[in-house]
This record gives C-alpha cells, sequence and structure tokens, in this order.
C-alpha cells in the first residue's frame, strides 16, 4: 500500500497527445494517479460524437503511462458528473483538473466530499507546444 496522496482526474483521454500526459506528469508531482475514463457511451452523450479508440484501447494506453496509478471506465451517465460514483470507492485526496476542465459544480461537489480540488496550470513538457484535442482536430481540418 501506498503512503502517497491518492489524485484523481477524469477525462475522455480519445486522442492521447502530449498535453495529456503533460497533464498526468503533473498530477503525479501530487501523488498517485487515479483515472476515470468516459466511457465511449459518454463521449458519444457528452460530444456528440464516436471515440477515435474505444474504451479499452484508451484505457490500455493510459495504464501504459508511468503516471498513472489505475484507471477506471466510469460509467455511462453522459454526464459532466460521471465520474461521482468512482470517488467513493477511490477515495481520493486530491482531485486535479485541467482548467478548461474545471466548473463551480464540478468544484463545489469534489470539495463538498472534503476532496482537496486542484487545477492544472497546463504547462507543456520542455519545449512541446501546448496540446489540446480541440487543437489538434482543428489542425486537421485545415
Amino acid at each position: 500500500m501506498s503512503d502517497m496522496p491518492k489524485v484523481f482526474v477524469s477525462g475522455c483521454f480519445d486522442v492521447l497527445h502530449s498535453g495529456h500526459i503533460a497533464f498526468l506528469e503533473e498530477a503525479a508531482s501530487y501523488g498517485d494517479v487515479y483515472v476515470s475514463l468516459g466511457s465511449d457511451e459518454t463521449v458519444r452523450l457528452l460530444k456528440n460524437r464516436k471515440t477515435m479508440y474505444n474504451e479499452n484501447e484508451r484505457k490500455y494506453m493510459l495504464e501504459a503511462i508511468r503516471f498513472v496509478k489505475k484507471v477506471y471506465i466510469g460509467p455511462d451517465t453522459g454526464k459532466i458528473l460521471d465520474f461521482a460514483p468512482l470517488l467513493d470507492e477511490v477515495k481520493p485526496d486530491i482531485f486535479f483538473v485541467n482548467a478548461d476542465g474545471t466548473s463551480d459544480e464540478k468544484k463545489a461537489f469534489v470539495e463538498a466530499k472534503g476532496i482537496r480540488y486542484v487545477t492544472s496550470s497546463r504547462i507543456p513538457h520542455g519545449n512541446l507546444p501546448v496540446r489540446s484535442t480541440t487543437s489538434i482536430r482543428e489542425t486537421l481540418k485545415k
């Protein structure tokens, strides 16, 4: 059993890129990282599109990243707080979120459970560019 704090993150991680890795690396600077991965159905409901990689492939890729302790496929709720049932199972010390993924509702929900809420500074690794799935999709449309 690790003495490290448990750090909980959630996301779709569909088009895995260096921004995701930098986010997970930053999260790992706070402790052991546990990921709630958006299921295929949740991605379809939230983003109105199919995933590029199915949930099992995304789970496999995330588990292969050295900064990640464990990955859970979240329930098919299609809601922003789809990770909620996993908070009671994982019992994290910290909820770590990107600035573009934060909301007052999410913060209030997490803090009401006594979990510290930390927002990422979203700093790219080394000289790499800032990456997001949205910016990658826009670049591919050009």
